[in-house]
């Protein structure tokens, strides 16, 4: 090689050097924001997040869009609870999803649990043991979070990052609190109102968006986007972003609270409620949740915890649970009778949890008068109705409820249900979610009611309750025959997933169980290896099924009763001196009168529409003396009457009876069989067409 052209090679080596450190300066990040976590470019990747930071370990670029059929694609988380830690006083869940001064200020213990945990009364209480762990978070997180530590944050806004890049494309955030259970716990730095604290974790939400818009740019341009109609939910996954849903779980909404068996709320107070919370954004909720309230009687718990929230029960109303015998197949929890020491010292001198018949298993406590009220106001305002948490008693009349007004408004977020309902929820049109179990536990009970899934055409859900205190699936073990193998790829194939890193912490879901919320994919990954990829495949069909609830609780138009106001005869009525029993009391749109027959099987209501119309549905408000076997007949000139839907089990209450669409101008219920020693007795029949 001669000098000349040796010379001019390390020429184009030096300008390949500096052209190569000029490009790495051109492409570093301007001061004060960091590169990418994963190392690599793209819209899903802020410009200017924090330093330092947790890592997010997915690469590749979040799936956008519907399939061929024009559905939206992914996941859907239906219950979990971002903002605990701001409601319970404020230092029940220690931690935040985020904060203004970074990841060491958001990831840090409550002041009362250092040095040791000595002072973590709520952590012993739930976790057991004597509660003492190391309080350090970032960035060391030796003891913290963990799956079955329920008093740290589990939310943190990158955790919920990972979740979103592993494939969730919807969020349903219940802000959450209890005014009893932060009016007894010993630390807080603020009040107990519920309502203050649903209000303050509302605007805690919308912060966080705008937290995570400034990492992007601006507003508008972040992944975290609540949204307030389906419609609005559906253009956010076709955009490949978090769609999150704002929710209310909580014990005494609108201060509904009971004492002594005596409602502290009015129907005025519901319906400012109701205004409120819709003007929020909320647009699902729970009407109770733990404790017997002014609008309806709880699902218990079980063991000690139910024990000590049977304490909360009697602090809050005044009363104890009271249970009596099943009408149905249908039960509640068995009530905890384990002790809890820490709950039964707040009791009064001399007062006591009851014991309880083995053989009476449900709440005493249904739907309220102002419950049904509340229920029919959510159906006005297009809201969804959760009906896990409500007692037997009190869910099988919601059911009732919105059966009537084919409104499918309903969701069982996280296994709180009896679950032999499950399918009257799928018949209205409504979604299930199953609690964030371990794997094989999920997968079978997803593989339990895997042909109802089929039969109404839906996808599942899952409910990770992350910050409610529930606890969460443990580790399989690293030496399990099929452990997760790190990285993986996502359900819809386009991102890799390796292990989570949060400063000096990298979890694994093998040994570590899902500890936080970015462990969300790894726990999917863990289902499809444990249940088949047809329960990822069911799940990934989520975010679908439950924008199909939503949109079709938008669009729901109440329908037109054809009897309002008709003309009714019937063949006996009760005779009162004080009060009418007439036919026509059944049709005039007043639940407080009622019909009455006389005091045999063979009787009938008969209502003249006045003109014939399509029928198909007809809805009946039983009093106390209702109808065992009856049936519903249909007449065009009130002398050929044919038997269109017909009963033998009939449970009073308010029943619905749907059936192919005839033409009809009178419609007859047709008592064969009593319920009761008395007659027949009606609130109010509704005839529809659909």
């Amino acid at each position: 090689m001669t000098q000349h052209a040796y010379s001019r090679r390390r020429l184009i080596t030096i300008l390949s050097l500096l052209l190569t450190l000029v490009a790495m300066v051109l492409a570093a990040p301007p001061p004060g924001a960091s590169a990418s976590v994963s190392g690599e470019d793209g819209w899903w990747n802020p410009t200017a997040r924090p330093t330092p930071d947790s890592q997010i370990n997915v690469t590749g670029e979040p799936f956008k869009g519907t399939d061929s059929q024009g559905q939206v694609r992914g996941f859907v988380d239906a219950h979990t609870h971002l903002m605990a830690n701001e409601g319970f006083g404020g230092r029940l869940i220690c931690g935040k999803p985020f904060s203004e001064l970074g990841i060491a200020d958001a990831l840090k213990d409550c002041p009362e649990h250092y040095p040791d945990g000595t002072l973590a009364i709520f952590d012993y209480i739930t976790h057991g043991g004597d509660g003492r762990h190391d309080p350090v978070g970032w960035p060391t997180f030796k003891d913290w979070p963990a799956h079955d530590s329920l008093t740290h944050q589990q939310s943190y806004y990158a955790w919920v990052e990972r979740a979103w890049r592993g494939g969730q494309r919807v969020l349903v955030n219940d802000l959450v609190t209890n005014g009893v259970i932060c009016s007894v716990y010993f630390f807080k730095d603020r009040g107990c109102d519920e309502m203050t604290a649903i209000r303050l974790e509302a605007q805690k939400t919308y912060d966080m968006q705008a937290y995570i818009d400034k990492m992007y740019g601006g507003p508008g341009k972040g992944w975290f986007r609540i949204v307030t109609d389906s419609a609005q939910a559906r253009e956010v996954v076709q955009q490949g972003k978090l769609a999150v849903v704002l929710g209310v779980e909580t014990s005494e909404p609108f201060g509904c609270k009971q004492i002594l068996d005596i409602a502290q709320c009015s129907r005025d107070d519901i319906d400012r409620g109701l205004d409120e919370l819709h003007r929020l954004g909320v647009r699902s909720m729970f009407l109770c949740h733990k404790f017997d309230n002014a609008l309806c009687g709880v699902r218990f718990d079980e063991g000690a915890l139910g024990t000590a929230i049977n304490v909360g029960q009697f602090l809050s109303t005044g009363t104890f649970w009271k249970t009596e015998r099943c009408a149905g197949p249908q039960h509640d929890n068995p009530i905890g009778i384990a002790p809890a020491p820490a709950a039964q010292k707040e009791l009064p001198q001399g007062v006591a949890v009851p014991s309880y018949a083995a053989d009476a298993q449900c709440n005493t406590r249904g739907l309220t008068e102002l419950g049904e009220y509340a229920v029919r106001g959510m159906m006005k305002r297009k809201m969804m109705l959760e009906v896990d948490h409500m007692s037997v008693k009190a869910a099988g009349r919601a059911f009732d409820i919105l059966e009537s007004e084919s409104y499918p408004g309903v969701i069982s977020s996280h296994s709180w249900m009896d679950l032999d309902w499950t399918e009257r929820v799928y018949r209205l049109g409504g979604f299930v979610a199953q609690y964030m179990n371990g794997a094989e536990g999920f997968s079978a009970e997803a593989k339990r009611t895997d042909a109802l899934r089929d039969k109404y055409h839906v996808g599942y859900g899952y409910g990770t309750d992350m910050n409610g205190v529930g606890g969460w699936p443990g580790p399989r073990g690293a030496d399990t025959p099929n452990p997760v193998r790190y990285p993986f790829r996502s359900a819809d194939g386009g991102s890799l997933i390796d292990r989570q890193t949060t400063g000096e912490r990298t979890w694994d879901i093998n040994t570590d169980g899902a500890a936080h919320y970015g462990l969300v994919p790894d726990w999917i990954e863990d289902i499809r290896l444990v249940g088949g990829q047809g329960v990822v495949d069911d799940l990934f069909r989520g975010a679908e099924s439950y924008l199909d609830t939503w949109g079709a609780s938008e669009h729901h138009k109440a329908g037109v009763n054809l009897a309002a106001g008709s003309s009714a005869s019937a063949s006996s009525s009760e005779w009162n001196p004080f009060t009418s029993y007439a036919p026509g009391r059944a049709v005039d749109g007043n639940t407080g009168t009622r019909w009455a027959s006389g005091w045999s099987d063979d009787q009938w209501l008969r209502i003249d529409l006045g003109s014939t119309s399509l029928v198909g549905r007809v809805t009946l408000d039983w009093e106390r003396a209702y109808g065992k076997a009856y049936r519903i007949e249909v007449s065009t000139d009130g002398t050929n009457w044919q038997s269109v839907w017909s009963t033998t089990t009939g449970d009073g209450g308010l029943d619905t009876a749907r059936f192919a669409g005839v033409p009809a101008r009178h419609v007859r219920i047709h008592g064969l069989q009593r319920g009761t020693n008395w007659g027949y007795s009606l609130h109010e029949v509704g005839v529809y067409s659909t």
